[in-house]
């Protein structure tokens, strides 16, 4: 599986630091929603799904976290620490988001609107819609 990253631009000087992120050009598609996630409780696991047709990028803002991707065939982790670092998740990619520090605070960058029909969020069913089931 391709683990693609993306290092968005620093804008900073002796006042801070700032990243702008514009779609299509820093973002690989036209962001349909944003939504993050914070004050997630020690030892919880999100997401435990897929979508069909869903993009998403994942940057990690404040703190860290750890996405476990997985394409039927290979199961990947991956740490984000960096505010300047996106992570893409394509569709049909099953994900779990773990690992959460105190103050982390995880921005999700997607390509469409929120449709509960896009999400697969049973793991057998995600196997069958790849074409992985046992």
């Amino acid at each position: 599986m391709e683990i693609r990253k993306y290092q968005f631009q620093i804008h900073g000087d002796e006042r801070g630091q700032l990243v702008a992120l514009e779609e299509m050009k820093d973002i690989p598609f036209e962001i349909k929603r944003v939504y993050y996630m914070y004050d997630t409780i020690e030892g919880v696991r999100r997401g435990f799904h897929a979508h069909k047709c869903l993009e998403q990028i994942l940057i990690c803002i404040h703190g860290s976290c750890k996405i476990l991707m997985d394409d039927g065939n290979e199961k990947v982790e991956v740490p984000l620490d960096k505010p300047y670092e996106g992570l893409y998740i394509s569709n049909a990619i099953w994900r779990e988001m773990f690992d959460f520090s105190p103050d982390a605070v995880l921005m999700v960058l997607a390509s469409e609107y929120y449709d509960e029909a896009d999400y697969i969020r049973d793991y057998n069913e995600f196997l069958k819609y790849i074409g992985k089931e046992n």
